[in-house]
């Protein structure tokens, strides 16, 4: 079942122990993956999409050494494979330009500001990734102890 890939990126490995632990819950039906750059990143969902797995969700800080998390963003808004990844900036870093840059050209779909709270952060990775299920998955069953139950229970009902 493990088709889809969760990628956290940040270049401090505390902060991607820290995320992985909160959405630990998530391991039974989705692949957890951490970056600590942007490079990393990329070979990462290149490794994985060879195997046919598909990126779902990128939760990404902004700041790093080499390259923006911001314009790593916008190159997977920019790839047909990853367009319809949800995509999260998880940062305390990133300033309004940078952000309104993400939402138009990065296909922002969430902002969280560090530090987060581990319970709102689970509740923005359930609901992004509840998103990307109902428009990429025709099995919804498989997902409904992990995701949002009701919203993947209207989408059975209105389909059957």
């Amino acid at each position: 079942m493990e088709d889809y890939i969760v990628l956290c990126i940040d270049d401090e490995r505390e902060i991607l122990d820290a995320v992985l632990q909160d959405i630990d819950s998530l391991s039974s039906h989705f692949i957890l993956e951490a970056a600590e750059s942007v490079a990393e990143a990329r070979e990462l969902v290149e490794e994985y999409s060879l195997a046919g797995k598909k990126l779902a969700l990128v939760l990404c800080d902004h700041l790093m050494p080499e390259e923006k998390g911001v314009d790593y963003l916008v190159e997977l808004n920019q790839n047909d494979e990853t367009r319809n990844t949800r995509k999260v900036l998880l940062t305390g870093q990133a300033g309004l330009e940078q952000t309104v840059d993400a939402v138009n050209r990065g296909g922002l779909d969430y902002y969280i500001a560090k530090p987060w709270d581990s319970e709102s952060l689970m509740q923005v990775v359930i609901d992004q990734l509840t998103t990307y299920i109902l428009r990429n998955e025709e099995n919804l069953m498989d997902y409904i102890s992990v995701l949002d139950q009701e919203r993947l229970l209207n989408a059975i009902h209105e389909s059957g």
